[in-house]
This record gives structure tokens, sequence and C-alpha cells, in this order.
């Protein structure tokens, strides 16, 4: 690795700003930024790379997903979609507990945290699972290594339900933690199973999955945790809201860094409706379901108006054959972090979004929630975690060019116009136009939360 690289006249998208500017790199830091009518001062023994009429984006924080590793590697693994996840933009990734054995101990959390610098391409954190029955081991968690503690208030894959009332609010109460939720509520998700059950048998068709994993489910549970973190001040972060109704929950007149609660959306539940599920089926099946058209729209307007705060992909692979059967039986999850950048500036040339607001909800935001240091910014003294795209250069998904160790793809015959070209991790090139470096390794990322 050449320790020197200047990224020249790149079109910037950084803090609200879109303008023509360098990026200059010593090591794994960014040194300086130019802007256009600079006078740069070129230190000896330094690459240049022409980044004319591209894009040049802080590294994507995906803080939601699944990458199967340990236990469950026949899905995917540290490697596989790390390398698919710097491939499509992203620098760094939050892992959830829900692996096997589950990492709801310090012990199992750091050796989750040993195979990720052993395997991972991108920078890596991992979140401490929630159970009824580990509060132990959540008070004893570094808050500057690991930034959140993961509670699944619905269950989902993994089976790591907490339902114990008094775990929820022991909780809410004594860890001082962000906590962030899975919120769908299992008493009403098994009133439907029943209802549905009675009224079409065991072979429910997918289109009534977002019946039986409704809005109301949805929307009690996230409910009811936004009402414990406000009874005892917690930080709350609800991951992958998907309803209208859920947005008047949150709040959209204070920046994140005031807020106490936080919302985050997912990509699929931007891009497709409930009218989706003809076409593709279990494909889009995820928990929670994809809903309505008028859902998808409010989550739109809830990104633009800063009541959602976030946006990630709840990347969880499984295999195809997985995926397959009834409503019932099909795995519920896909892969996405290959193609969530290039869905979301997708989604910005098609009118929904602008891109600096891409960049807000995908990079400085998740930064300033987790309180990540040095990082999600292009700033002089940050890590040089980078994504070049060009927003011209159209392709479509298909399987010879997805990277996930499932080998399918959600997105699969959908064309996107833009292209990741190269990806930064700490100042080392590690994707450069199809071609990774291997010798790549991320870092643990790190939090100011004393």
């Amino acid at each position: 690795m050449n320790s020197k690289q200047l990224i020249k006249n790149a079109t910037i998208v950084n803090e609200g700003r879109t303008f023509i500017g360098s990026v200059l790199i010593e090591g794994e830091l960014i040194k300086t930024i130019y802007e256009a009518d600079q006078c740069i001062e070129l230190p000896e023994s330094c690459i240049e790379i022409d980044a004319t009429g591209f894009f040049l984006f802080p590294g994507i924080i995906d803080d939601q997903v699944h990458f199967r590793d340990p236990g469950l590697t026949h899905k995917g693994d540290l490697y596989t979609e790390s390398k698919a996840s710097v491939a499509g933009g992203i620098t760094s990734f939050f892992e959830m507990p829900n692996t096997s054995p589950q990492a709801t101990t310090i012990e199992i959390l750091e050796e989750k945290y040993t195979l990720a610098s052993q395997k991972s391409l991108a920078n890596y954190s991992f979140l401490m699972g929630v159970t009824n029955d580990n509060m132990d081991e959540l008070k004893k968690l570094d808050a500057n290594k690991v930034p959140a503690v993961k509670m699944f208030m619905g269950s989902s894959t993994g089976n790591m339900l907490v339902d114990n009332q008094k775990t929820l609010q022991r909780v809410f109460s004594e860890i001082p933690l962000l906590i962030v939720t899975h919120c769908e509520d299992e008493v009403i998700i098994q009133q439907n199973i029943k209802h549905f059950k009675a009224l079409l048998g065991e072979d429910i068709p997918i289109k009534y999955h977002p019946l039986i994993r409704s809005a109301e489910a949805c929307y009690k549970s996230s409910a009811y945790a936004v009402d414990l973190a406000i009874k005892y001040n917690s930080r709350l972060h609800v991951f992958h809201l998907s309803t209208a109704k859920e947005m008047s929950l949150f709040t959209n007149n204070i920046p994140i860094t005031e807020k106490r609660i936080t919302s985050e959306v997912c990509i699929h539940h931007l891009w497709f409706s409930e009218a989706d599920y003809a076409k593709y089926g279990n494909r889009i099946k995820w928990n929670p379901a994809i809903k309505t058209e008028s859902d998808r729209m409010a989550l739109i307007d809830a990104v633009n108006s800063n009541k959602i705060d976030i946006i990630a992909t709840d990347h969880a692979p499984h295999l195809w054959s997985e995926k397959l059967g009834s409503c019932l039986n099909a795995a519920s999850g896909g892969p996405l972090v290959q193609h969530s950048l290039v869905a979301m500036l997708q989604l910005a040339r098609m009118g929904f979004f602008s891109i600096e607001k891409i960049i807000e909800k995908m990079c400085h935001a998740p930064a300033e929630l987790y309180r990540i240091q040095n990082r999600g910014y292009i700033r002089p003294g940050y890590f040089a975690d980078l994504v070049m795209v060009d927003p011209n250069r159209p392709w479509s998904v298909s399987k010879e060019n997805i990277l996930y160790k499932c080998g399918w793809s959600p997105f699969e015959e959908i064309s996107f116009d833009a292209s990741i070209l190269q990806t930064w991790v700490n100042g080392q090139i590690v994707y450069d136009n199809g071609q990774f470096d291997e010798n790549v390794r991320g870092k643990r990322l790190l939090f100011f939360n004393k």
C-alpha cells in the first residue's frame, strides 16, 4: 500500500454539501480536503487518482447485519459478507447477536471480534444480545468497545425473544448503553397465525405475511419500547420500522445527537411494497414484513423529515432452499449489503431522496448515534473510509455478479444506474473495479461513550 494518495477532482458529498474537490490520504487517515479552487500541495511519492465525474462519499456504516458467523456459516460468514459489503461501498458494519452460539456473554462476543480480525475486509463491531437472564453480563460491557445491546421484542431468526416484563424493565432502567430493538408483538402475531390457519390451513400464501406480522403488531411493540424508554430516560433505537402508524412515535425537530429515542428503516421497506409479493414471493419475505405502498411512502417521507434517523440493510442471508415453502415455513430475511448504496442512489434518481440525505442517513447519522470514533465523515484526522461511485455506469444484478455466499439477491434482474468503483478501508483500496485486495483487514470500531 502506498501511504500517500490524492483522490482529485471528485464530486464530494459530505455534511450536507456537494462540491468538486480533492482528498489527500496519508496512511490510514485523511490528511487534507481541497476545494476546486485551492492550490494542492502534493507530497512526494503520492499516487494520484483522477475522480473527475465521479462521486466520493464517506464509507457507508451499516448498523444492522447478520453475517452468520459463527455457527451458521453455510448461509454466509465474516469473509464472504464483508467482501460483498466493500463491493457495495460499506466500510463498517454492526453484526447482530443471533448466531450460534448466541452472543449473549462477553466471552462469546470477544470470540466474534477475534474472528472478524482474521476474516473481515471491512471495519466491524458486534452487539451483545439481551436474553431473559443475562443481566449480569450486560452490566459488564465496556461502552467504549461495545456500543449497544440488541433486544428482540418479537421473535425472529434465532429465537431470542425477550418477553419477561421484569427483564424488560430492568434493561431499560439499568443498562446505560444504547438499546436497539426488534419490535413486533408476539401475542398479536400468534393470534394472526391461528386465524389464518383456521381460514387457509397450513399452506398460507406469502401475501398474507404482512397480515400475520401486521402493522398492529409492529405498532404495539414499538410503542411499548418507546414508553419504557421515556419512563426510564433510556437511549433507544428502534430497528427496521415498516409502518406509517409507527411514525407518530418519533420526533423530527431535534438533532440526532440530542435525541434519546431514534429510529431506522431498511432498504427493502423503502424499495418494495406488498404489491411486489406476487412477483417476488419469498424473495422479499422479511421480519418485519414489507407492507403497503402507503406505508412505504410514509417511510420515505419520514426519512426526508428526519423522523427516521438511519437507513440500514438488516442483511440476513439464507440459502435459497431455506427460502422455499409456505408463508409460515420459508425463512425470513435476505442479502442486501452489496446493493444497498446503489439501490438508494436509484431511489434518489427517481426523485425520492437527495444524495445528501442518503449520505446523512447511511454515513453521518450512524456515526453520531453510536458515537463512533473518527468515522462517518470526510474530515481531516478521520479514518480514510471512502467510496467512489460512477453515477452513470448502468448494470444489472445477476447470478454472475452476486458476491453473497448464499448466491441470490432480491434485486436479481433489476438494473441500477450507478456503479461502485473503489472502496477504501482505513486508507487502503480494498475494492477496485471488481478486484479485491485480499490482504486488507478492517479494524474494530471504537466509541466515545464515556
